[in-house]
């Protein structure tokens, strides 16, 4: 078994927010691919297509990725970690699903509201665990207080989109005007998948120690996550029949590398920071990432509002309030 190297929580940290401004930018491109393609399931097959390409050309150029490809099959027949790690691209691919088949139902603030809930509530499960490469890490009253105040800090940052769309009659990317009754069971799903991507994080970090290299577990996220997505591609063609053809334009292809940086920089990270760190950290990158794209790139009818700005910046507060250095013992439950 190969070991990598254990980065300091300062250099870790700053690598994860980093990673995380990569989601708002991927998700930016891929909306426009399902929108030019009229089919969301179609530019997710696009998205995870072109970022296995890009991790198989890695994994044969690289030495390094030559090395990791070359261990991934003795360490699942070994059993040097559970067989169903290498089904954690599966989680990536419910994540689609959930933007594809949710959004229009809830709008993007809601969404992102449920999706970093469930994530931040299992980024604490998996930790106390000990599930991931980092080992167990107590639950403290302090990471319960950033985990809170995370949650509370997201839904002030996008809570102007809540606003925009009751505005607009409950219509467009805000919260629709149906009643809470019919937005529980698609609130469910982005829930779900929030709360599968901690763990898919640690499996995808555990997997790494085996490997040798993130290179080999980001491959394997997209193998597993791209059958999926073309096992549901086919049914929809074999009901639906095709959507619109492909565009020409070279930057609807660049969703997919996008998401090979944020998936590898995870399954580095949480073997330094823990699972829950790593989510928070890409989280508030999330945030400043969205932020950064609706002042340089904004989309039509964008604002961007005082609690915008706020909410991101209580997101920062919240995460140096988690990872802070406390005394042992202190808030220990």
């Amino acid at each position: 078994m190969t070991s990598t190297h254990r980065l300091p929580l300062l250099a870790g940290l700053p690598l994860a927010v980093g990673s995380g401004l990569a989601i708002p930018v991927q998700g930016r491109i891929n909306g426009a691919l399902g929108a030019r393609l009229g089919d969301g399931i179609a530019a997710s097959v696009v998205s995870f297509s072109t970022g296995l390409l890009v991790m198989i050309l890695i994994s044969l150029v690289l030495p390094r990725g030559r090395a990791g490809l070359a261990s991934i099959l003795p360490a699942v027949r070994s059993r040097a970690f559970p067989r169903i790690y290498v089904l954690a691209g599966g989680i990536g691919a419910l994540f689609v699903f959930a933007q594809s088949f949710t959004v229009g139902i809830l709008g993007v603030a809601l969404f992102t509201v449920a999706t970093v809930t469930g994530q931040t509530v299992s980024g604490l499960l998996v930790d106390r665990l000990g599930i991931g490469p980092a080992g167990k890490k107590s639950v403290t009253g302090i990471r319960i207080i950033g985990c809170v105040l995370t949650i509370a800090a997201v839904a002030w940052a996008v809570s102007p989109r809540f606003t925009g769309a009751a505005a607009a009659g409950g219509t467009g990317s805000g919260a629709p005007d149906a009643g809470p009754s019919a937005l529980l069971l698609p609130l469910l799903l982005p829930v779900l998948a929030g709360f599968l991507m901690s763990f898919q994080q640690a499996m995808n970090g555990t997997a790494t120690i085996h490997y040798g290299t993130p290179i080999a577990a980001t491959l394997v996220n997209f193998v597993a996550g791209g059958l999926v997505l073309w096992t549901a591609y086919g049914i929809k063609l074999a009901v639906a029949g095709p959507g619109n053809p492909l565009p020409g334009e070279w930057w609807y292809y660049v969703g997919g590398p996008m998401g090979c940086v944020f998936i590898g920089l995870g399954a580095l990270l949480v073997r330094s920071l823990g699972v829950l760190v790593t989510g928070l950290g890409m989280i508030a990158g999330q945030l400043l990432g969205s932020l950064a794209l609706d002042v340089i790139l904004p989309a039509p009818g964008t604002v961007v509002a005082p609690a915008t700005v706020l909410g991101t910046i209580l997101t920062l507060a919240a995460i140096v309030l988690a990872t802070l250095p406390w005394p042992r013992g202190a808030f220990r439950r």
